[in-house]
Order: C-alpha cells, then sequence, then structure tokens
C-alpha cells in the first residue's frame, strides 16, 4: 500500500511538471484577446489523446490480453495501456521541447499590446501569494469545488458503475476480485473515453461564447448534471448521457482558469512562478477531499453512487462561485 502510494505521487509529479509547463506557454505567447481559444485547443488536444488512452485497457482485452488477476496483481491489460501511455508522453515532450520556440519579452512585447512589467526583484512564495491579485483567488475557490468533485469521479466512478450497471454489491468483501467488477472497470474506461469526446467538443464550442463567466459557468452547471444523474441510470449505454456533460466541465475546467489568471497578472511579473504557485489550486482540493471522503461517504450511506451527487453539488457550487470573479475592465 505504501509503495503504491509513493509511486502514485511521483506518477502525479511527473504528470504535472510535463503538462503545467504547456499552460505557461500560452501565458506567456498569446494576447488577451486569443488567450480563451488557445486555451481550448489545448484543451481540444488534451482531450483528444484522453479518447486514446481511455479505450486502451478495452482494446487490449479485445485483442486477448488478460483482464483479470489475482488479487494484488494488474491486470495485463492495465500494464500494456500504462507502458504505451508512457511512452506516448516521453515522445510528445521531446517533440514539443524541441519544436517550440518560446518568445522572450521583446519579442511578445514587439507583436502585442502589453503593460510596463514590474521589476520582479527576488520574491518568495508567501509574497507572491500576499501581492497576488484578486482574480487568482477568486478562481481558485472556483478550483476548490471542481477539483474535489473529480477527485470524487476517480475514486468512485468504478464502484459507482459497478453497481449500478453491472450489479455488483459493492460492499462484499470480493467485490473488487469479480469478473463483473472488471467489466465495469473496463466499461468506465469506454465513458472516460466518452467524457474526453464530449470535452473534445465542448472545447470548440467554449470560444463561441461571448462572455467568459457564463461559459464557464454553464460548463460547471452542465457538468454537475451529468454527476449528479449517474446513479439514475441502470442502462450502461444510457450512461454515455451524464459523462458526455460530464465532458463540458472538464473543457471548460481545463481552459477558463488559466485565461482568467493569466490575463490578470499581465503586468506582474513573476508569470511562471504564479502559475506554479496556482497549480496548487488543483492538488490541495484533491488533497482535502481525499481526507475527508471517508467521512462524507458514510454520511450518504456508504454507497459510493451517491457520491457522485455529492461531485455534482460541488460542480453547482464552483458554478455559483464563477460569478464572483471580477475581471479587469479591459480583459
Amino acid at each position: 500500500m505504501i509503495f503504491g502510494l509513493i509511486a502514485l505521487m511521483f506518477l502525479d509529479t511527473s504528470i504535472n511538471m510535463a503538462m503545467q509547463p504547456f499552460k505557461m506557454l500560452v501565458g506567456d505567447m498569446v494576447n488577451e484577446k486569443q488567450k480563451g481559444l488557445a486555451y481550448s485547443i489545448q484543451s481540444f488536444l488534451c482531450n483528444a489523446g484522453s479518447v486514446v488512452g481511455f479505450v486502451f485497457p478495452f482494446f487490449f482485452t479485445a485483442i486477448g490480453l488478460a483482464n483479470e488477476a489475482p488479487k494484488g496483481v494488474v491486470p495485463d491489460s492495465v500494464i500494456w495501456s500504462f507502458y504505451i501511455g508512457a511512452a506516448i508522453l516521453i515522445l510528445c515532450v521531446i517533440y514539443t521541447t524541441i519544436k517550440v520556440k518560446e518568445w522572450n519579452p521583446q519579442e511578445y512585447a514587439q507583436y502585442n499590446p502589453v503593460e510596463e512589467v514590474k521589476d520582479e526583484g527576488k520574491a518568495d512564495w508567501f509574497t507572491l501569494l500576499k501581492n497576488a491579485p484578486r482574480v487568482f483567488w477568486q478562481v481558485g475557490l472556483v478550483q476548490f469545488f471542481c477539483w474535489a468533485a473529480f477527485m470524487y469521479m476517480w475514486t468512485y466512478t468504478n464502484g459507482s458503475i459497478a453497481s449500478v450497471c453491472f450489479g455488483v454489491d459493492m460492499t462484499a468483501a470480493d467485490a473488487t476480485s469479480t469478473a463483473q467488477y472488471q467489466t465495469a472497470g473496463n466499461w468506465v474506461g469506454i465513458l472516460f473515453a466518452v467524457q474526453a469526446i464530449g470535452s473534445v467538443i465542448w472545447a470548440a464550442v467554449l470560444p463561441q461564447f461571448k462572455n467568459r463567466k457564463v461559459a464557464y459557468a454553464v460548463s460547471l452547471v452542465l457538468g454537475g448534471i451529468g454527476f449528479a444523474t449517474i446513479p439514475l441510470f441502470s442502462n450502461q449505454y444510457v450512461q454515455f448521457i451524464p459523462f458526455l456533460l460530464i465532458g463540458c466541465a472538464w473543457a471548460a475546467m481545463l481552459a477558463m482558469p488559466f485565461t482568467f489568471v493569466t490575463n490578470a497578472l499581465q503586468g506582474y511579473g513573476h508569470m511562471g512562478a504564479y502559475l506554479g504557485l496556482f497549480n496548487g489550486t488543483i492538488c490541495v482540493p484533491q488533497i482535502v477531499a481525499a481526507l475527508v471522503g471517508g467521512i462524507i461517504l458514510s454520511l450518504v450511506g456508504s454507497v459510493q453512487s451517491n457520491m457522485m451527487i455529492v461531485a455534482g453539488v460541488f460542480l453547482i457550487l464552483g458554478a455559483v462561485c464563477v460569478f464572483n470573479i471580477k475581471e479587469r475592465a479591459h480583459a
């Protein structure tokens, strides 16, 4: 168990180190008017890759790799999914590092109207947080509810789908060892792929909204409805509907927060440091959600599918908080 937790920590850290600089590149290289579109394109590409990744276990099982394994052993279909996923991640990072040439501040200023940047000097993280623009904290509050919701999705979707659609008694001691549970796990991969497809489609829709806050809030409300309706559908194919709606929220979560924050940080300096700190609004909510998840689960009757309703409520609360975001007048 301890080894698994440490390995997961390194996996999460590695993925964040590989992906978050791409968020900063948009902030450094794209002007304010185009940032929403740029982050939507980034969201589109991320989710297009997710579609492929989520289908891997289902595909490998279909071609004959073992989908079941003794207790405490990972099935071959999952092992090879991670191998292929790791190879794709490494190749994409290498390609991006070689091909993308970041503008320096002088080049950016030559093609984009910018405010005079304050002297960055030296500052510790406490000073940076103390002087952060209000939007940083306002968007951070929205992030708290959003990432807590998705933490519960990643934790409880397998059990929810297994019980709701495949009749698995998740209170049984051997629930996770049954063939039905493994089948449900593969189907969850398909549902996550459907979610990614929904995100791809919605990422193309987001730039059409004239008001960014409305786009953000509507997306989270749709996702909240999706989460709340998961326990209602026993048909595994009808579950496509909730996960398409959840994909709308996911697309907005990948695009909108960084649009608001990078616009607010123009002229502040320390862009990279601030975005690194903003990454805490992704990690901290998940830590908090994990710590209190067991308590909340017991409060909702220890029924995993009820945690999907909790996740839906969190997204709705996040949507309400969106309207507390105060953008700069010219943004």
